[in-house]
């Protein structure tokens, strides 16, 4: 019964599902394993707009990638996943809208599939993070990020994507967040990093080598074993020079190489959600930044999906 609710739910107004699916994926979330959705918003950015366009990037160019990723020796084709379309949302202020997700992300949970959120910018994370930790109330939170994203308000909004973090904290009940080679942010915020122990790794991205960055976060993980864990990607993370197709670009990032040396740790914990935010397309006319964020949308979803 709560099977078949929750399914009706997903053909209710929860979702639009009109529109391209990232390559593979089915419509129908019967007998998947994992679900993708996307969330087209960018209502509260702060300096160049165009993230609500980046769940349509990543699914339109999707389908010029290989189904297998040789690194994690996984293959799509192995996979049962669905694409659910874009939550409705309503137009303007963040609360409804980071309402809605919670409600979208509850739906998924119900059917017992892995959610994998593609923003849209970062204000949304705490609607799935608070759905999430519902049903997992030891909940541990991996932030990939440029911002530290700490702020209480940014220009009069509690909800804006500068404050991505400390609204997920607020729906945390284990307040086990680990900040991951965090770069940009004020005074304060890196005070509260370095005293609350929640920052993991911190330099130049090309100082800062991929193995010595994978040996950070295994040690920080170490004594979590065993939780649960929602994995939140702000593509900023990136260095521009790799992808520069995003609202907020901060120099001094990071490459491939420290994002795959970290899927390789995140492989041997529980990951049980995830998202992948930030990607403005229109700003790199390029198409590559679009890429590697469905590069990394495909490596989620494969270890969204083979996690036990």
């Amino acid at each position: 019964m709560a099977v078949s609710a929750a399914l009706d739910r997903l053909e209710s107004d929860l979702f639009d599902r009109d529109g391209a699916i990232f390559m593979g994926s089915r419509r129908d979330p019967e007998g998947c394993r994992v679900a993708l959705f996307g969330v087209p918003y960018d209502g509260t950015t702060s300096f160049r707009p165009g993230t609500r366009f980046g769940p349509a990037a990543i699914r339109e160019v999707s389908s010029g990638l290989e189904t297998y990723d040789p690194q994690l020796d996984l293959d799509l084709d192995d996979l049962a996943f669905a694409d659910l379309g874009a939550v409705a949302i309503p137009f303007g202020a963040p609360e409804p809208v980071v309402a809605a997700v919670g409600e979208a992300t509850s739906a998924v949970l119900e059917l017992g599939l892995r959610p994998l959120m593609l923003g849209g910018e970062h204000s949304i994370s705490s609607g799935a993070v608070a759905a999430v930790a519902a049903r997992h109330p030891d909940l541990v939170l991996v932030q990939l990020d440029a911002h530290a994203d700490l702020r209480q308000s940014w220009l009069g909004a509690r909800h804006s994507h500068a404050c991505a973090m400390r609204r997920c904290l607020e729906v945390l009940p284990s307040g086990d967040l680990l900040q991951v080679a965090i770069r940009s942010g004020t005074r304060e915020e890196f005070e509260e990093l370095r005293r609350s122990g929640r920052l993991v790794g911190q330099g130049p991205g090309l100082s800062l080598q991929p193995e010595r960055l994978q040996a950070e976060l295994a040690a920080a993980l170490a004594p979590l074993r065993g939780r649960p864990i929602y994995l939140t990607v702000d593509l900023d993370w990136f260095d521009p020079a790799v992808l520069p197709g995003t609202g907020t670009p901060e120099p001094g990032g990071y490459h491939w190489g420290h994002f795959a040396g970290l899927l390789e740790e995140l492989r041997h914990h529980q990951l049980v959600a995830a998202d992948v935010v930030e990607l403005a397309p229109g700003l790199d006319p390029t198409g590559v930044s679009a890429v590697l964020a469905a590069k990394v949308t495909r490596s989620l979803l494969l270890l969204l999906g083979q996690a036990q």
